[in-house]
């Protein structure tokens, strides 16, 4: 139940982070343009910069916390062994097959 909490989390908090990422003006201006002056009324005198730039810090924080702790509870259960090992042990572990006798040909008449 826990691992289908965190894995709800983690998609919403990649959503988030892919977001803001992308409202940040750089270069390019961004999507942030797409407000035009809005944005500088929205967050105060300095625009979206400073927030932005924290929330995309907090949110990468949060998306390699989560990770990590995924990995942590997903490893336990993953085997370790490789496949050819598996099928190495399930070949020893399994009785020999014998291949049934075959009598011996006998050749033709005439061509010793």
């Amino acid at each position: 139940m826990i691992y289908g909490i965190l894995i709800a989390i983690f998609v919403i908090v990649a959503f988030l982070l892919v977001f803001v990422i992308l409202i940040q003006s750089g270069k390019g201006g961004g999507l942030a343009g797409i407000a035009g002056g809005g944005m500088n009324q929205l967050f105060g005198g300095q625009g979206s910069a400073p927030f932005l730039v924290r929330a995309t810090a907090i949110l990468a924080t949060a998306f390699m916390f989560i990770a990590l702790i995924l990995g942590m509870i997903t490893r336990g259960g993953v085997d370790q062994t490789s496949i050819m090992q598996q099928e190495r042990e399930r070949r020893m572990s399994s009785p020999a097959r014998t291949l049934p006798e075959v009598a011996p040909m006998e050749s033709p008449e005439g061509t010793e």
